[in-house]
């Protein structure tokens, strides 16, 4: 298997903010890394690349334009991003939907496909698109960001933790297939995460605010960060993980312990 913690090329979806770019800060560190953000902001993009680039300036950093909902496009981010990089090591899928919890009785019941689609598609495109490429390489590793809705049942998570759960799902059997050819896939589910859009969104007000406010209450830990989920991300796909395929890990700080 190919799984090398130095010289690695990394394709991260979502990888141009919040917990993307910080795992891409944090694969950047590694001599010889070449990465992908793969986005739909050409704009910040190459911020991205910029801030990436000042941090690690000997990491090879790279903005693929692209939409993972839809797939000719993901297949599109995958072989350009391939190309760029001269293969494929690793995946991250970091991707999240504009979408704020709320009760599902508030919900118009023309948004609920969405709201599932919109979250959960990107992550299975992706996935598929860049099977071929992994088993090119003899190997690799896969991580999937989901969300602690897709384990605990949450008031106000309804729609949103279907498509988690989805996920979850999706990333554990991808496991059980992928294993004969060295791929390992894996999952993290965060709660509330600090200093990202998702989580200013989700505090802005009404319901959301509320639930996650008391959330946080609980995080006796401390809340989760963007560092946290890209530290256990990195480790998730290096050689240290090897062993470690089809598990589901919570970053929360003790919001619960599902």
């Amino acid at each position: 298997m190919n799984d090398r913690s130095t010289g690695r090329s990394v394709i991260i979806t979502g990888g141009t903010s919040g917990v993307g770019l910080a795992t891409a800060h944090r694969f950047a560190a590694a001599d010889g890394t070449r990465i992908a953000l793969i986005g739909r902001n050409a704009e910040r993009g190459k911020q991205a690349v910029t801030a990436v680039t000042a941090a690690a300036p000997r990491c090879d950093v790279h903005f693929v334009a692209g939409d993972a909902n839809d797939p000719a496009q993901a297949l599109a981010a995958v072989t350009a991003a391939g190309d760029l990089l001269g293969g494929v090591d690793v995946l991250v899928n970091s991707t999240t939907a504009f979408y704020v919890p709320g009760l599902l009785r508030d919900i118009p019941i023309e948004d609920i496909a969405d709201i599932l689609t919109g979250q959960a598609l990107g992550p299975m495109h992706m996935c598929r698109a860049v099977l071929p490429w992994l088993a090119e390489r003899g190997g690799g590793s896969i991580v999937n960001v989901a969300s602690d809705a897709a384990k605990v049942p949450t008031p106000g998570e309804v729609v949103i933790g279907a498509a988690m759960a989805a996920i979850v799902t999706f990333s554990r059997t991808l496991a059980v297939e992928a294993k004969r050819e060295g791929i390992r896939v894996n999952a993290v589910t965060p709660s509330l995460i600090e200093g990202t859009a998702t989580g200013e969104r989700a505090l802005a007000g009404g319901f959301s605010k509320k639930l996650f406010e008391k959330a946080r209450q609980q995080a006796h830990l401390g809340a989760t960060e963007p560092d946290d989920l890209a530290g256990l991300i990195a480790f998730l796909c290096s050689p240290d993980a090897a062993r470690i395929t089809g598990q589901v890990i919570s970053v929360n700080g003790g919001i619960s312990v599902a």
